[in-house]
């Protein structure tokens, strides 16, 4: 293997933590280097298509991040959302993420998703991008996770949503006009009413 491109992936991966074989082909070299690479028990596989250094110490949102770049187009939500924030001790085995109503089932082995269905300004609202590991990944505001949790209270708990919004409260991360914002987005504001005023 020419060590030039052997060089520019191994310098890509430690920028990056995770790579794609588009990652490695957007800077000119083909994929077949990965193959290589794993073959020679320099880089490590989880999952199809995504390759990390054999003795990676990866972070806690590395689920998150493998999620994102399987499904560029998905969102962080809920629990996953809650956890990123630092708004629950509850420690999801899967990554919730949200895709378009009209979106494709992803369809991967690892890690395991739980996806829900948005369309519109549901889908869209509240979306915040954080660069993790080196790869963007997209999630809900703490607001609109706070909203959402309660929007699908019978499917996490309504005990886990109003901890979520004291949590959300308490730490600052939002105010009780953009709960109340996301609030509207969610058509929740009836049933989010009584916990905000409780917690004024």
């Amino acid at each position: 293997m020419p060590g030039t491109k052997r060089d520019q992936i191994l310098h890509l991966i430690e920028k990056t933590r995770v790579l794609r074989p588009r990652d490695v082909e957007a800077i000119g070299i083909s994929r077949t280097y990965l193959n290589k690479l794993h073959a020679e028990g320099i880089l490590d596989r989880p999952s199809r298509g995504l390759y990390i250094l054999q003795n990676d110490d990866p972070s806690e949102q590395r689920s998150l991040v493998k999620a994102c770049l399987r499904v560029p187009r998905g969102i962080v939500c809920l629990l996953s959302a809650l956890q990123f924030h630092g708004l629950t001790t509850q420690a999801p085995f899967e990554v919730w993420m949200a895709i378009d109503e009209k979106a494709r089932l992803p369809r991967i082995d690892s890690p395991s998703l739980r996806i829900v269905r948005f369309s519109g300004i549901a889908l869209k609202s509240g979306v915040q991008e954080h660069v993790v590991e080196g790869v963007t990944v997209r999630v809900y505001a703490p607001a609109r996770t706070v909203a959402d949790c309660f929007k699908y209270r019978n499917k996490i708990g309504i005990d886990v949503a109003i901890e979520a919004l004291r949590d959300c409260l308490k730490q600052r991360k939002a105010t009780f006009d953009e709960l109340w914002q996301a609030a509207k987005v969610c058509r929740m504001t009836n049933v989010m009413r009584p916990c905000l005023e409780a917690t004024a």
